[in-house]
């Protein structure tokens, strides 16, 4: 038998599967498994790697196994000094034979379009739009962090929720964001909510996302808007990306577009705008309907590996 492994190290949660490729039947899944963020500028160096060995461990145990063929990681981190050494050296110590580690969005763009042109955007607790030519070139638009970018990403969207919350607030404008983030932060004043929101360090803004969803669905304008705008982004640098690879790797027709994380999976306000603008905007673009799930793209690349 022989096995690969695949890990998707997303910003909130890591996803692992082991899956025999050499089955009679065709790939056959021995395991999967999920635990905590090895992104350390998240979550630390400590619990990143307690979280990446935890999960090899479960992974492992369910699969029955000791080693594998082959193994590609795929971590928002991947360019960062030092990533990639520890990452394989973790390798090395659950026997993995050859392993890559490379960015979150490759894995993504391989389990989306398997190595050929494509755009996808990913929209979670950040938001990144990667774009891929016949060639392989790749051409991005965003996905500059939370701090100096990511425009319609889940830490966006807790953040500018508030900032514009506390904006209406000025100008006796309803909205229940504030209300319902001091009840998740525990701030009855609003001086504490002011301390913890500004504070160091910053409290967790995509963690509010799910509230300001829940809020848009019951018709509060300002998250109608924070949401609104959010999608009016993604569907901007989607479009964005396309121009570029018209512009410079002579493509004629459009790419197909693929997409992945909670944003857009778990927001149907953002979700069926984001459709809706594309479709306006660029009607033979074709558009998944369904989420790219990042976690067959490292699987797939696995293999790829192990073929070499």
């Amino acid at each position: 038998m022989s096995v690969v492994l695949g890990i998707d190290g997303g910003g909130t949660r890591t996803r692992a599967s082991i899956v025999d490729v050499d089955g009679v039947d065709g790939d056959r899944a021995l395991a999967f498994a999920e635990s905590g963020s090895i992104k350390r500028l998240r979550v630390g160096a400590e619990a990143a790697e307690e979280n990446l060995r935890a999960i090899l461990k479960d992974v492992y145990a369910q699969a029955g196994i000791s080693a594998v063929s082959a193994a590609s990681c795929g971590v928002a981190s991947a360019t960062m000094p030092g990533i990639t050494e520890w990452i394989t050296a973790v390798f090395n110590d659950f026997h993995v034979a050859r392993s890559e580690v490379v960015g979150d969005h490759i894995i993504a763009l391989d389990a989306a379009f398997h190595g050929g042109p494509g755009i996808l955007q990913i929209a979670g607790t950040g938001t990144n739009t990667i774009g891929r030519a016949q060639d392989g070139a790749i051409e991005t638009a965003g996905g500059w962090s939370s701090r100096l970018g990511d425009e319609g990403s889940g830490y966006w969207i807790g953040l500018h929720a508030i900032r514009r919350a506390l904006n209406a607030y000025d100008r006796d404008e309803p909205t229940q964001i504030l209300k319902k983030v001091g009840e998740i932060w525990g701030t009855p004043t609003m001086d504490q909510f002011i301390n913890v929101g500004d504070g160091t360090p910053a409290p967790d803004f995509a963690a509010l996302a799910p509230a300001i969803n829940s809020l848009a669905e019951a018709g509060d304008p300002v998250a109608l808007g924070v949401l609104r705008q959010a999608s009016d982004d993604l569907v901007a640098n989607v479009l964005l990306v396309s121009s570029k690879l018209r512009r410079k790797h002579a493509i004629e027709n459009e790419v197909p577009v693929a997409w992945t994380g909670s944003v857009i999976g778990k927001m149907p306000i953002v979700r069926e705008a984001f459709f809706a603008g594309l479709r306006a905007a660029a009607p033979a673009m074709h558009v998944e309907t369904n989420e790219t799930v990042a976690l067959n793209g490292a699987i797939w690349r696995a293999q790829r590996i192990a073929e070499q």
